[in-house]
């Protein structure tokens, strides 16, 4: 259910999936500006040469650099997508008994227009409504064509609604895959994640008369926010959902799966069919059933324990979007996060994403500043780091970070033990660290802090069972 802040790195790849070209210089960063934004459930899409994050609330914000953002619209009294939203969608504020929006999306069909995807719920119960309205410009004005799909109330497709297998009609999202077919992805919480095949000259499903494809979830575990990437080197889809509850104390978090096929069956990297993951039945908010499926990217932490940054991490990340560069191979995750004892403020942020040799995404420990990925030497990278070690609990606990020491010798020594391999230059293998016998496979990149404010090496992997670990150098 959707309701409702940026870094710098360097990449020069080891010519790996998902990654930016390869070099052998270190790209020195200066300083960065960042104007950060309050947009919930960010949704984005380019338009020309400017990026736009549509999330809940009507909440509307564009950028040219993904570091500097302006806010456009704060509410839905404020929106100016719509001529009168009020009037054209009264009886959508009707049906869902709410005054308010949730989770919208923005894509541009092949005919050129843009087609807004927007739902509104009661919240209480998923008494919901997805719809669709046109433009001819992305910050439009939109025109409603049509609300197609509900759910919560009256029989839909010849059967009574029920919550534990049917979808909440909210979150959605719609792409082309790699054949030119249009598809939404959709749903939260109730029966869980869905995808229909819609019809792009119209903007809505091709068959009226079904919820669609069933992907993930159910007996009203907590999974929703889905978003579906495609990765050509890899050849998979990969949908990415939030487990757990979006609030400061709620243990948001962003997992993926991966499929060969946008419709699915999606699995995550341990092999887990994702259709199969739901709550036990009878239950309500079951994370106990779900929490160790799908590969996390990312969950609440501090980045350190530094008395001076103290406070400084994440907290319920969450709900995100995703966006391709073709022009430099590179990837990156958009989401929403609270911060340590900042309550249920929210701010956007912008990670630049990879992938390692498995094929499996994994994100930058700072926010995006513009880095790029470099072949690294060993000088470069060992030295005083932070550890952060996650696991894949749902909860609100924050990951503490540790003090360990990359040496020379290809030990890891500190608050933890293990070992440290460098990929050899220009070549398709990760960097490896393991920890307490776990294996990550990731990249090294240097990237801007913004607790130290200077640029320092990091490391960003993943565990054979979905598990990520953060690594920060301590510059002093």
């Amino acid at each position: 259910m959707r309701k409702k802040l940026i870094f710098m790195c360097v990449p020069f790849l080891f010519a790996v999936s998902g990654c930016a070209q390869s070099a052998d210089v270190e790209q020195v960063l200066s300083a960065p500006e960042y104007s950060d934004v309050s947009v919930h459930d960010p949704s984005i899409i380019k338009s020309e040469d400017t990026f736009y994050i549509i999330g809940s609330h009507m909440q509307f914000a564009k950028t040219k650099d993904l570091m500097n953002w302006q806010q456009l619209s704060n509410s839905v009294s404020e929106d100016k997508l719509f001529t009168n939203i009020r009037e054209e969608l009264a009886d959508d504020f009707s049906y869902a008994k709410t005054d308010t929006l949730w989770a919208s999306d923005i894509q541009q069909f092949k005919n050129g227009k843009y087609y807004l995807y927007y739902c509104l719920c009661q919240g209480t119960s998923p008494l919901s409504v997805i719809g669709v309205a046109v433009s001819d410009t992305v910050d439009g004005p939109y025109k409603k064509i049509e609300s197609f799909l509900y759910s919560g109330s009256s029989p839909q497709f010849g059967e009574a609604y029920n919550a534990t297998i049917h979808p909440n009609a909210i979150d959605p999202h719609v792409f082309y895959d790699e054949e030119g077919v249009l598809w939404m992805v959709y749903g939260s919480y109730s029966g869980g994640i869905f995808i229909l095949e819609m019809d792009d000259q119209t903007g809505l499903p091709k068959d009226r008369n079904s919820y669609g494809t069933h992907l993930l979830g159910g007996n009203h575990s907590r999974i929703e926010a889905p978003y579906i990437q495609y990765n050509q080197e890899t050849g998979f889809y990969y949908l990415f959902t939030s487990y757990g509850g979006l609030d400061a104390d709620g243990g948001y978090n962003i997992r993926v799966a991966r499929s060969k096929q946008p419709n699915g069956p999606y699995e995550d990297s341990e092999g887990t069919l994702m259709d199969q993951v739901k709550g036990k039945y009878g239950s309500l908010f079951d994370d106990g059933s779900i929490q160790n499926s799908g590969v996390k990217l990312i969950g609440n932490f501090l980045y350190t324990s530094n008395e001076e940054y103290e406070g400084q991490g994440y907290v319920s990340p969450g709900h995100n979007s995703t966006y391709y560069d073709a022009s430099t191979n590179q990837y990156y995750l958009i989401f929403h996060t609270r911060f340590p004892n900042g309550g249920d403020y929210h701010s956007v942020r912008v990670h630049q994403m990879f992938f390692t040799q498995d094929g499996w995404p994994i994100v930058a420990p700072m926010r995006y500043s513009g880095e790029v990925i470099a072949n690294y030497t060993a000088g470069q990278v060992t030295g005083s780091y932070t550890l952060i070690s996650f696991d894949k609990f749902i909860s609100d606990e924050m990951k503490e970070p540790q003090d360990i020491n990359v040496e020379k010798s290809g030990e890891i020594t500190g608050d933890v033990k293990g070992s440290w391999e460098l990929s050899s230059e220009n070549s398709n293998k990760d960097s490896v660290i393991m920890i307490d016998g776990i294996t990550y496979k990731g990249k090294f990149i240097s990237c801007w802090d913004e607790n130290q404010k200077k640029q320092v090496m990091t490391f960003t992997g993943t565990s054979d069972a979905g598990v990520p670990l953060f690594i920060v150098k301590n510059e002093g």
